[in-house]
């Protein structure tokens, strides 16, 4: 018989309209690393928060080496030997690392904490990791791929029997993504069993041994990783065959839309004298390395940035975009890349998150908002980016990932923008969900829009683009045909000024 490190069986939740769960199982080996896989709102993070006692379950047991469990919080669950690694990273960024490693553990010495003790052991917990971070930094000062490795050493000082992963490597360059999977290697040494929560194919075939899928709610199946292909999970988890990753190119560029000229920021580590138009009907892609601040162009474009130099010129008339609402006003729009931090208000519902850029549109002439013109538009957004919710009242946070991703972009289309600016709009999405945001943006592109998309995924750019601009250090290092360029082409362009 099967020995099993933890099983979650027949596992169901229902929350007021909607069945999130429906007697759904997971069975993780010890010492093996188990793909947790399913659409946005498949119901995967609502399993882990039944496991980790966050939500209390409606029916089904959870077993842990074989003896029945019922975490009441995630405390509880961490002191038990279980342990998460969650996407979005909740960290004091004003205390110090090793705070945040032991914080609500701290050692002793009597009635004192023990510093010294506390920083040997994170010392050493990250030499073991090899993890080039200062223990006595603060957390605010790391960037958000250093951030990561703290919260997974973190989990790894709890010397946890389960370490759940959630998109743990979505902030990560390739270099430390192959640094996770020597930790992970180690967990896995040490039998430790590992449920990996991603939407990276690639990924789940190189680190994976099982793979269990969820489907609106619904256990689909679990299967061996060793044979199956992409085609199989990707039908799997949405149901019907994805023949294609991306949409046939329909989008025809046309005529010049933007001009960007010599743009400067004012900070000095930023941007220095960028160049590129944009055409009607086009989607223009830029790719860099971590740190290369393609960010930072958006953004002076946008208005956050200040600029000391450069003309930005939208259908021949330039445009000052002094603010982001100045920016809005002229027919730009950005989706941002940390949607948590500022892409959302998570405590507020789907109705103000989706109509918030765009107030003015409501108001009567006696200044009153309209209801009902509010109520038809937000249902507008959710209907037209299939937005999984039970109702325009519904806390935007309680929403999946990518779910909070398509209303953010209905915001903006709300607006109707003639520049749309994503920054890595499929950060975290699943595979039927990225197709449909790379449709819209084809849709978009169809009607005219010039549409600039960041992202960290070479397949994306080179699957969606017209064109490519190519960043290093701050400093452009070209532009390149989607069609006539190559992957090994974009990174010695993205090394050029390193």
């Amino acid at each position: 018989m099967e020995k099993y490190l933890l099983e979650m069986i027949g596992i169901s939740k229902s929350f007021p309209g909607v069945k999130a769960l429906d007697n759904v199982n997971l069975r993780i080996k010890p010492g093996s690393v188990h793909a947790l896989m399913g659409e946005n709102g498949a119901g995967k993070s609502t399993l882990m928060k039944c496991l980790f006692g966050i939500y209390s379950r409606d029916t089904g047991s959870i077993l842990l080496e074989g003896k029945e469990i019922n975490f009441v919080s995630s405390k509880d669950a961490l002191e038990n030997g279980v342990s998460m690694v969650h996407q979005e990273l909740n960290q004091v960024l004003q205390r110090t690392v090793m705070d945040n490693m032991w914080l609500g553990r701290y050692p002793k010495k009597g009635i004192f904490i023990d510093h010294k003790k506390m920083y040997e052991d994170t010392k050493k917990i990250f030499e073991e990791l090899d993890i080039n971070v200062d223990p006595k930094s603060k957390v605010a000062t790391l960037s958000v791929s250093q951030m990561q490795m703290v919260e997974i050493a973190k989990a790894f000082s709890y010397d946890s029997k389960i370490i759940v992963m959630d998109e743990p490597t979505s902030s990560l360059t390739e270099k430390e993504v192959a640094h996770l999977f020597k930790i992970i290697k180690k967990l896995k040494d040490r039998n430790c069993g590992i449920v990996y929560i991603s939407h990276k194919m690639e990924e789940i075939s190189v680190i994976c041994d099982e793979i269990t899928i969820l489907r609106d709610g619904q256990f689909v199946g679990t299967k061996s990783l060793d044979g199956i292909t992409t085609d199989e999970i990707i039908s799997m988890m949405v149901g019907r065959e994805l023949t294609q990753r991306f949409p046939p190119k329909t989008n025809i560029p046309k005529e010049t839309i933007l001009e960007v000229k010599n743009l400067t920021a004012k900070d000095n580590t930023s941007i220095k004298d960028i160049n590129f138009d944009l055409k009607k009907g086009e989607i223009l892609g830029i790719a860099g390395l971590v740190g290369s601040k393609r960010t930072d162009i958006l953004e002076t474009i946008f208005g956050i940035r200040e600029r000391i130099a450069g003309d930005i010129i939208l259908h021949g008339a330039p445009m000052k975009n002094m603010t982001s609402l100045e920016a809005i006003k002229n027919g730009f729009a950005l989706v941002t890349e940390e949607r948590r931090a500022t892409g959302i208000y998570s405590q507020l519902n789907i109705e103000f998150n989706s109509l918030i850029s765009n107030m003015e549109k409501y108001k009567n002439k006696l200044n009153l908002l309209e209801n009902k013109k509010m109520k038809t538009d937000t249902q507008w957004v959710i209907d037209s980016m299939r937005v999984k919710t039970p109702s325009h009242r519904t806390t935007i946070g309680s929403l999946s990932g990518g779910n909070q991703q398509k209303v953010i972009l209905g915001r903006w289309l709300l607006t109707e923008p003639n520049i749309l600016m994503l920054d890595e709009p499929t950060r975290g999405i699943d595979v039927g969900a990225k197709y449909e945001i790379y449709q819209l943006m084809l849709d978009l592109a169809n009607k005219d829009k010039g549409i600039i998309i960041i992202s960290s995924e070479m397949p994306e750019l080179l699957g969606i683009t017209d064109r490519i601009l190519v960043m290093s250090n701050g400093r452009m290092a070209g532009i390149v045909n989607t069609k006539e360029t190559s992957q090994e082409e974009i990174l010695k362009l993205a090394s050029l000024y390193l």
